[in-house]
C-alpha cells in the first residue's frame, strides 16, 4: 500500500521552477541515522553542494535524528533536487539512509518563507532536543 501511496504522490507532483517548496525527507525505518555527528554533518552540508544547488536554491533546513526539512526555492526538477541531495548524503554516510520517496509542500504566494523556516528550525525545540535553538548546530536559514 505504501508503495502504491508514493506513486500517487509522485503522478501528482509538479515542479515549478521559482517557486517555494517545503521538503520532508525520512530515514529508512526512522533509524536514527543523524544522532551521529559526523551523519549529520554530511547531511548539512550537501545541502549546499553545487549538483544540489544547480536544482534547487536552499533557504533553510533542520537536520533531526530520523528525518530532514529543506525549505527551497526551485531552479530545476523537484524530483531531482531530492535526488540529488539524498544520494550525496547516501554516498558520505556510506550506507542506504533514505525511505523511498519525500513529501513536498509548494508553498501559496501568500505563504510567508521566514514564517515557515522559522517553524522547521525549531523542531529540535519542540522535538525536546535542546532548550535553546542556539545549542543545535544542525540548521540554517538565509535571513540569519
Amino acid at each position: 500500500m505504501s508503495s502504491h501511496r508514493g506513486h500517487a504522490l509522485r503522478r501528482g507532483r509538479c515542479s515549478l521552477p521559482g517557486h517555494g517548496y517545503l521538503i520532508t525527507a525520512v530515514t529508512q525505518d526512522r533509524s536514527r541515522w543523524f544522532e551521529e555527528t559526523a551523519n549529520a554533518r554530511a547531511a548539512a552540508r550537501s545541502f549546499y553542494a553545487d549538483s544540489v544547488a544547480l536544482e534547487a536554491e536552499t533557504l533553510a533546513f533542520v537536520v533531526m535524528p530520523d528525518h530532514v526539512h529543506w525549505l527551497l526555492i526551485l531552479n530545476g526538477d523537484l524530483s531531482e533536487a531530492v535526488r540529488r541531495y539524498k544520494s550525496l548524503v547516501t554516498h558520505q554516510v556510506g550506507a542506504r539512509v533514505w525511505q523511498r520517496g519525500f513529501h513536498d509542500h509548494g508553498l501559496r504566494r501568500e505563504e510567508d518563507l521566514r514564517r515557515v523556516a522559522r517553524y522547521i528550525v525549531a523542531n529540535p525545540l519542540r522535538a525536546g532536543l535542546v532548550d535553546n535553538i542556539l545549542d543545535y548546530p544542525y540548521w540554517d536559514a538565509v535571513w540569519l
